[in-house]
């Protein structure tokens, strides 16, 4: 079973909020978001590898998947939407792609739904092999400092990389580097064909200055939205944009406007 960092209550009969949040992030992540949903009850877990849930091991995206539903049946939730940020948009892509009952629907933000040709698999096996390498050996501010430097946090200013990189780099580099494995784009399937034709609202939001994830989200059967001034980690640049949004989603009173 996956760790919740946080379980709160709302109005009786509406359905649950379950957040997912990314790579070496925590069940803290999406706080800021969530409580301002207060109608609804919600549920905030630590992934495998991460905060409360740094012991446990995964091998592959079903065993993720197996420990998600163990999780949801131990808190009885029967009725739930999964809103999901990057590594936790990817889980909750595949968890909706296996039929669970009770899904009422999925928002994704900035979650890539796999790759499809062997060669971009291996490029990204060799790369992710070569990232997990320096999280177990390397000390975490001198990875994270080289991991924020990638294309996809070409938005962030200096002052946001220094804060993530001392967020971050509280946390445990051997299990990270595990779990950066066991659930690399490199083993994920490509999700497309899943969700071609979703049997429940699909909704996909990204930040308006994450090019990358832009051009992911025209390839998808959902319901797009760009968050503006963000980039690649939308809830964090921009949180009431993303509440805003997750209100309208969701049918609930709007606080911020966007």
């Amino acid at each position: 079973m996956i760790l919740a960092g946080e379980v709160k209550s709302g109005t009786v009969g509406q359905p649950w909020l379950v957040f997912l949040h990314g790579f070496s992030g925590d069940a803290a992540e999406w706080q800021p978001v969530g409580e301002q949903l207060s109608a609804m009850p919600r549920l905030y877990l630590d992934l495998p590898g991460h905060g409360g849930s740094a012991d446990i091991a995964v091998a592959d995206f079903a065993q993720v998947d197996a420990l998600l539903r163990a999780t949801l049946i131990s808190y009885n939730i029967l009725d739930y939407w999964l809103v999901g940020y990057s590594l936790g948009g990817r889980i909750a892509m595949y968890h909706a792609c296996q039929g669970p009952k009770g899904l009422r629907g999925l928002i994704v933000e900035g979650a890539h739904p796999g790759l499809s040709h062997p060669d971009e698999r291996h490029q990204r096996r060799v790369s992710d092999a070569g990232w997990a390498e320096r999280f177990r050996h390397e000390p975490l501010p001198e990875v994270f400092a080289d991991w924020y430097q990638q294309p996809v946090f070409a938005s962030l200013t200096a002052g946001q990389r220094q804060q993530l990189i001392a967020l971050r780099s509280k946390n445990n580099g051997r299990t990270l580097a595990a779990m950066l494995q066991a659930t690399s784009l490199a083993e994920q399937p490509d999700l497309r064909p899943g969700l071609s034709q979703p049997a429940f609202p699909f909704y996909y939001l990204f930040g308006e200055r994450d090019n990358k994830f832009a051009h992911i989200a025209g390839e998808l059967a959902a319901t797009c939205f760009a968050i503006p001034h963000a980039g690649h980690n939308a809830h964090r640049d921009n949180p009431a944009a993303v509440t805003a949004r997750l209100c309208q989603i969701l049918r609930l009173p709007v606080k911020e406007t966007l």
